[in-house]
């Protein structure tokens, strides 16, 4: 039996403190959506746990001292908080297994890996399983019984017919003739500034973000990098209420998975950029492609398909700050 390791403090307070961060936007999400998130945060840390203590026996390495950083947990609840509710019960482990396995073990653990794992995990199922991964239900507060219907696949008399809807994000993005102000007027899906509903819980996010940032968990760099890119672009772009407009800042920073990539998922310390200037970088670029991707791409949101793309610019941006650092020095 090997020694057993001992468990990094640093690291471990780190992710309860994220872990605690979370919870404003999760039970904004829960009030919105209803048991299905808690199906899936349950579903996703089982899953991950279970895939890193495996692989972590296979590689002879001691599981409990590696499981107890808290990390795997992490990444599985940031992934479930992504995931839509109510999805099939395989699409949740199916991500939450990748996420561990092809995110994280397979680069050699914690401190090790190039992308962020929650969102490879998500980047995967939503290219296998476009489809299941665009299911997003109304806001109806869908009780216990019928979420683990859709969940499991039971079939319930009493489950409504319809219960799926477009995003707001969804919505702006197929729409040809509706302006901003009929949208908001006419589809449940808009709330006051961004979707209807997601508007809290992107607050939620953005006060845990905020909490993380006065613990100094993590610096100002990539949260005001992606946000600030974000507003500005979409401020540039913005047609005012022309059925051309694709969206105001309000609307793109209190949509979608806004506040939980800005504070969050760009700010994951092992895939993201190290250097304040890199951080600040990673931040702009990752506010840009999210932009680019919800406006022009072929999917609604954008965040982990951003934030893999940036990880990808991270030694190109840790080059570029290093060259910065020493002309100044100099």
């Amino acid at each position: 039996m090997p020694p057993l390791e001992p468990v990094d403090e640093r690291l471990q307070q780190a992710m309860k403190l994220v872990l605690l961060a979370l919870i404003p936007g999760a039970l904004a999400l829960f009030w919105l959506y209803g048991w299905g998130v808690l199906i899936n945060l349950l579903l996703a840390a089982s899953t991950a746990l279970v895939v890193e203590a495996t692989i972590l026996r296979l590689r002879r390495r001691p599981p409990i001292a590696t499981l107890s950083d808290g990390s795997a947990l992490v990444s599985a609840t940031l992934l479930a908080l992504a995931m839509p509710p109510d999805c099939p019960w395989w699409l949740t482990v199916s991500a939450s297994a990748c996420a561990l396995l092809f995110g994280k073990q397979l680069f050699g653990g914690v401190g090790q890996n190039p992308f962020n794992p929650a969102m490879l995990g998500y980047a995967l199922v939503l290219v296998a399983f476009p489809q299941a991964m665009t299911h997003w239900p109304a806001p109806q507060g869908l009780d216990l019984s019928i979420s683990l219907g859709h969940v499991f696949g039971w079939q319930l008399t009493d489950a409504p017919d319809a219960w799926t809807r477009a995003t707001a994000l969804d919505s702006l993005r197929i729409n040809k003739s509706l302006t901003m102000d009929e949208l908001f007027a006419r589809n449940p899906a808009f709330g006051h500034f961004g979707g209807g509903g997601v508007e809290w819980v992107n607050l939620g996010f953005l006060l845990g973000g905020l909490f993380l940032l006065q613990r100094k968990v993590f610096t100002w760099h990539a949260p005001a990098g992606l946000l600030g890119s974000l507003f500005i672009i979409s401020l540039l772009c913005w047609n005012g209420s022309g059925s051309d407009s694709h969206g105001s800042p309000l609307f793109h920073l209190l949509s979608g998975a806004t506040m939980l990539g800005a504070f969050f998922i760009a700010t994951e310390p092992v895939s993201g950029a190290k250097s304040p200037l890199a951080k600040l970088l990673f931040g702009i670029g990752m506010g840009l492609l999210i932009y680019l991707i919800r406006t022009w791409g072929g999917y609604p949101d954008g965040v982990a398909f951003a934030v893999l793309l940036m990880n990808l610019c991270v030694p190109a941006l840790e080059r570029y700050a290093d060259t910065r650092q020493a002309r100044g020095a100099a």
